[in-house]
């Protein structure tokens, strides 16, 4: 209720941009009626991280608006309706809303990591002096969060391989790597606030990549419910390399997965975990 005059300005906003697409905006504190018959519900809504703060302080503070999001989302929502999860910690806050909302099949639930993709991308084409275009392929394995293993190992450059376009491996391995995992944080710092632009760019992007065909031979990072692909636990929400048709999507099978790989793979994975563990009392048990 407090924050509803300053959605009305939101509000203005988007009448002002004059969107040839957008019928109408309804504004409104109550879930039922802002999720009804809703065929995509974006999550945006948490309490944002702040200086100093580690995405685990925010485990309890946010979950908790999930279990409300997920049963009014069951209750109101389309027969069709697909979730994208962006309010941080997302992996989490999306684990917590699907599984309150279990009549809403698991492969309706996705969290955000396009963001931590385009980050990767943008660092790899400014490294070989490319065009973000240039640069496919590239995976986004875990939690939204400074754990996460942005992969260069399949990532291509203009259809070659990163790792032979970028010689540089002690850089992939290292700078590349931590500059991804912290851009978060470093942009907290310089601006004093959690990205904006840049997150809804990428919620558009993976709206728009769900629902789009998957160009050919490529892929994009999504957190998703795990089934046990790649050893990763079923059941937890994580980043996976995802093709799809416009309408069902599918884990990219079969990628080698090296030692040092592996290793990433498994830190971010024992997060997800202990953030799980973390909320288990908002998790129904039947």
């Amino acid at each position: 209720e407090p924050a509803l005059p300053a959605l009305g300005g939101v509000v203005m906003e988007l009448d002002d941009c004059a969107f040839p697409l957008l019928h109408g905006v309804v504004p409104t504190a109550d879930l039922n009626e802002g999720f009804k018959d809703v065929n995509w519900a974006l999550l945006v809504g948490s309490v944002p991280r702040k200086a100093g703060m580690e995405r685990k302080d925010l485990l309890n503070i946010n979950g908790k608006i999930f279990i409300g999001q997920g049963q009014a989302i069951e209750k109101n929502a389309a027969s069709d309706v697909r979730v994208l999860v962006v309010g941080n910690p997302c992996n989490t806050n999306c684990l917590i809303a699907q599984n309150n909302a279990r009549g809403i099949p698991a492969d309706r639930w996705f969290a955000m990591t396009r963001l931590d993709e385009n980050r990767a991308k943008s660092q790899l084409a400014a490294k070989a002096g490319v065009q973000v275009s240039a640069v496919t392929n590239t995976v986004i394995w875990g939690n939204h969060s400074s754990t996460q293993f942005p992969d260069f190992f399949h990532a291509k450059i203009n259809g070659r391989p990163a790792t032979e376009v970028i010689s540089d491996h002690d850089w992939l391995k290292g700078e590349f790597i931590s500059t991804v995992q912290q851009r978060g944080a470093a942009i907290i710092k310089a601006r004093g606030a959690s990205s904006a632009a840049s997150a809804a760019n990428a919620v558009v992007d993976t709206v728009r990549s769900l629902t789009t065909p998957t160009p050919e031979g490529d892929w994009t990072s999504v957190c998703v419910v795990s089934d046990g692909t790649y050893g990763i636990e079923k059941g937890i929400v994580s980043g996976f390399p995802i093709r799809t048709d416009g309408q069902k999507w599918e884990i990219v099978q079969g990628l080698s997965v090296n030692e040092f790989a592996q290793g990433k793979i498994d830190t971010t994975i024992n997060e997800l975990k202990e953030e799980r563990d973390a909320v288990a009392e908002l998790l129904p048990t039947a």
